[in-house]
């Protein structure tokens, strides 16, 4: 099985956080929350959205990025950005991928960026609109690394619940 990370740096709401964590647990990557953040993990809306799944999850909590990089020395880190000049489905990700993620109103430190402009990746969107919902830049990207790791472990067909096909 290949390691799939997901990273949200400072996230603010918690519906975002939920979604992601369900995504999290229905492909087995795991999630790293790194503080501070910007509601209470028992919050209402962050369970709702999640609920289902919370303890499904492979979830760990940092104090910061610096903490956050120290406990994750050798990740190989993918900065999901609207300023990244590389776009995300033309990277080959490997394993022990992060896939890290900033804030809904700030996005990652423009700092980091500049220290690492080979692993800024952009999600393809129109120039005069600000950004995609945090969630849905989560699930593109996770969906986009699983697909070019042909879906470990998951799933790949349904069945109906009153026929047969």
């Amino acid at each position: 099985m290949q390691n799939l990370n997901i990273v949200l740096v400072e996230p603010q709401i918690p519906q975002n956080t939920g979604n992601i964590s369900r995504t999290c647990a229905v492909t087995g990557a795991r999630l790293h929350l790194v503080r501070p953040l910007g509601f209470e993990v028992s919050d209402k809306h962050l369970k709702r959205a999640g609920l289902d799944y919370w303890d499904k999850l492979d979830i760990t909590y940092y104090d910061g990025l610096e903490d956050f990089f120290a406990k994750n020395p050798g990740g190989n880190f993918f900065y999901f950005t609207t300023k990244g000049r590389k776009v995300h489905s033309d990277v080959s990700y490997p394993d022990n991928a992060y896939l890290v993620f900033g804030r809904e109103d700030k996005g990652l430190p423009e700092e980091l960026l500049y220290a690492n402009p080979g692993s800024c990746v952009r999600i393809p969107m129109r120039n005069e609109l600000r950004s995609l919902n945090l969630s849905n830049s989560a699930a593109i990207a996770v969906y986009e690394v699983l697909r070019q790791w042909d879906y470990p472990d998951l799933s790949r067909e349904g069945k109906l619940t009153k026929y047969e096909w």
